[in-house]
């Protein structure tokens, strides 16, 4: 199945669900990265913003310790710039994603864990991103521990990758499963 094939069944698939199994399935990943180890020792955690069909990551921010210090992406040109999370800080930015406003960008080497976005995700950890390799080229530079997070029906046995795909540690989807590449 080529990586098309797997955006077009996952849109698809996406289409199905609701908003209240929207909320549980977020719910229920982000009660399984709560509880790993990696994220229990991370002090600076980059997250994404998510979009109406991806899993929310809005709530986690609202009901997340403070014991962290969360960050956000911003597009700048190919690449993505990280700035610190802050809801009073925000604009509707590149792709009609919210993005953090400010200058005061910090280094991939200072982040601990990245919550990693996906179009869909393999048992290797292996990800279909939607396209532009925004995330492979951020990763391709980090040290910190990577967690995917997906719905059930994006999780796929195995597929095609390309040699600038970076995959992820550890994958998270939304019946539990906790699948770690390492």
């Amino acid at each position: 199945m080529t990586k098309e094939e797997i955006r077009r069944r996952v849109r698809a698939r996406k289409q199905m669900i609701d908003q209240s199994e929207r909320l549980a399935a977020a719910q229920r990943v982000f009660d399984t990265v709560r509880s790993m180890a990696a994220y229990m020792v991370a002090r600076r955690v980059l997250l994404y913003h998510s979009l109406p069909d991806e899993l929310s990551t809005h709530l986690f921010f609202e009901n997340s310790p403070g014991d962290k210090t969360y960050y956000l992406p911003r597009v700048n040109g190919l690449d993505l710039e990280i700035l610190p999370y802050e809801r009073s800080r925000m604009h509707l930015g590149s792709f009609r994603i919210e993005e953090p406003d400010g200058d005061d960008t910090v280094d991939i080497d200072d982040i601990d864990l990245v919550i990693v976005p996906a179009v869909a995700y393999d048992r290797h950890g292996n990800r279909v991103g939607r396209g532009k390799g925004y995330y492979d080229r951020l990763l391709s530079r980090s040290r910190a521990t990577t967690i995917g997070i997906c719905y059930d029906f994006q999780l796929f046995d195995e597929f095609d990758t390309d040699d600038f795909d970076i995959p992820v540690d550890y994958v998270v989807a939304d019946g539990h499963a906790v699948i770690r590449r390492r």
